[in-house]
């Protein structure tokens, strides 16, 4: 059984920084890939991020890149999302996600098996 809680979200101005958090509850975190994927109002989901078992790797979605920046404690079984220069267009519900490493890529949503209730994250002009 593997567990995803979301935390940190909230309403910020454009150009505001946030950090989200995912607690996972699971017998071997180091099993999983976690990635955090986000949906934003009428749209698909996206991913935005992903770090492997150990953080030695990391994947970044178009929007992501040069701005966001995913950290994994292995020994606390957290998994942060640094947001830095926030717009409007990153307005959404943030997920947290579990690859139980079923060979799909890190990009691919449909390799997520364990899902947070996600956090939302606001970001007003």
């Amino acid at each position: 059984q593997v567990q995803l809680v979301e935390s940190g979200g909230g309403s910020v101005q454009v150009g505001d920084s946030v950090r989200l958090s995912c607690a996972v509850s699971v017998r071997r975190f180091s099993d999983y890939v976690i990635g955090w994927i986000r949906q934003a109002p009428g749209k698909e989901r996206e991913f935005v991020a992903a770090t492997s078992w150990n953080g030695a790797s990391k994947f970044y979605g178009g929007s992501a890149k040069g701005r966001f920046t995913i950290d994994r404690d292995n020994a606390n079984k957290m998994v942060y999302l640094e947001m830095r220069s926030l717009e409007p267009s990153d307005t959404a519900v943030y997920y947290c996600a579990a690859n139980p490493g079923n060979g799909k890529p890190y990009e691919a949503l449909d390799g997520y098996e364990y899902w947070g209730q996600g956090t939302q994250v606001t970001v007003s002009s």
